[in-house]
């Protein structure tokens, strides 16, 4: 667990910061002071959903005058000094070896893919007018998306679609497992039903990655009935739902949980690979509802969970040889694998890798990876320690 308020200057001139204070105001203040404001360019924060929003939006405009600000609530933050159970985690951009741009996508509930594709494509031309020549940096997309809206296949779809290529990572809202409400900020308001939409050019080497820690299993269930919309699943192989799946995993179906899904995943092979589609709760029908969405008719796997340490750090060691040497990590990890490294009592390992990468971020709902919305991986953002052409 981080302890009070941690700063950290990276060599490519951004700056992080997080405090588990347990108020917006007294968090502000704290990062605020920790980050200072000159040089900014844009803010990316995320903190914890009972902090009061409108409070939080005014002091960070006030804090960090002329940048872009954009964030989301989360369901526990990362820092380099561990995990956050609750708090506010933020990421200063600097303004010179960035260049960014970003949008709001509102009702993606109801998504207009073409309206949704061709804002996209002019925050791309926008990013080509922000100050320098076009294609001398590398350039990459985050996203942030609520994660009570049922929407992120269709946005994340319609994204990279207009991206043309771009590298997408991001992560969806949380609100620490209550399923209530999840809240994003763009640039002084506050949105629900809503994506924020980040393109970045940048001088500096970068890679996005994404990690899982799961293998596939010979257990096998045929999705029978399901309410794609609503993400919910009621039957699995002609049988209710959630006892089709207890049994399978010879647990007591009346107690499921969190921790359950955590520990036996289920993934859905797509082009030769395993992808996770993790349950989110068991509904009092006996139904399961999804993170992801979930056709009638799919075949789900179960999955058996691998060292999360040991797979984690595998592809952290990669980007760092590939990058030469990792300067920071913005990471959105899926709240289940936090879940299951806490159940494993791994956690401190997770921590240590959080250290010795320089790692921010948020628990996510779900998790964005080029043209996919994923569950129970880790996914981000590697920035290397040298200039590009250095």
């Amino acid at each position: 667990m981080a302890e009070g308020t941690r700063v950290r200057t990276h060599l490519c001139g951004i700056t992080t910061a997080w405090s588990e204070a347990p108020d917006a105001d007294g968090a502000i203040a704290e990062v605020g002071a920790a980050i200072g404001a000159r040089g900014v360019s844009q803010v990316v924060a995320f903190f914890s959903a009972d902090y009061d929003v409108e409070t939080l939006s005014r002091g960070l405009a006030a804090r960090f005058p002329g940048a872009g600000i954009a964030g989301c609530t989360m369901s526990g933050g990362i820092s380099p000094a561990g995990g956050l159970e609750r708090g506010l985690v933020v990421i200063a951009f600097p303004r010179e070896g960035f260049r960014i741009v970003s949008t709001l996508l509102d009702a993606i509930d109801h998504l207009d893919v073409e309206r949704t594709a061709s804002g996209v494509r002019a925050l791309r031309r926008s990013l080509d007018g922000a100050g320098a020549d076009p294609g001398t940096g590398q350039r990459f997309a985050l996203s942030l998306i609520d994660g009570l809206a049922n929407a992120e296949e269709t946005v994340v779809s319609a994204i990279a679609w207009a991206l043309d290529g771009i590298p997408l990572v991001g992560g969806s809202a949380g609100d620490d497992l209550t399923f209530r409400e999840t809240v994003l900020l763009h640039d002084g308001r506050i949105h629900q039903r809503a994506a924020v939409l980040l393109l970045v050019e940048t001088d500096f080497p970068i890679q996005i990655f994404k990690s899982d820690n799961f293998e596939p299993t010979a257990t096998r269930f045929v999705v029978t009935a399901s309410d794609d919309e609503q993400r919910t699943v009621h039957e699995l192989n002609a049988e209710p739902a959630a006892r089709e799946y207890a049994m399978a995993v010879g647990l007591d179906p009346e107690r499921l949980s969190p921790m359950s899904f955590a520990a036996y995943p289920l993934a859905v092979k797509v082009g030769g690979e395993y992808f996770c589609r993790s349950i989110r709760r068991m509904n009092p029908d006996g139904s399961l509802s999804f993170f992801c969405a979930i056709d009638e008719g799919v075949v789900l796997t179960l999955a058996r969970p691998r060292d999360i340490v040991a797979a984690t750090a595998a592809e952290l060691a990669r980007l760092d040889a590939a990058l030469g040497g990792i300067d920071l990590v913005i990471g959105f990890e899926c709240v289940l694998r936090r879940l299951d490294a806490e159940s494993r009592q791994v956690r401190h390992g997770i921590f240590e890798l959080y250290r010795r990468y320089d790692i921010v971020g948020f628990d996510t709902y779900g998790e964005q990876y080029r043209s996919m919305h994923l569950n129970q991986t880790f996914t981000g953002i590697a920035i290397g320690r040298g200039g590009v052409g250095a």
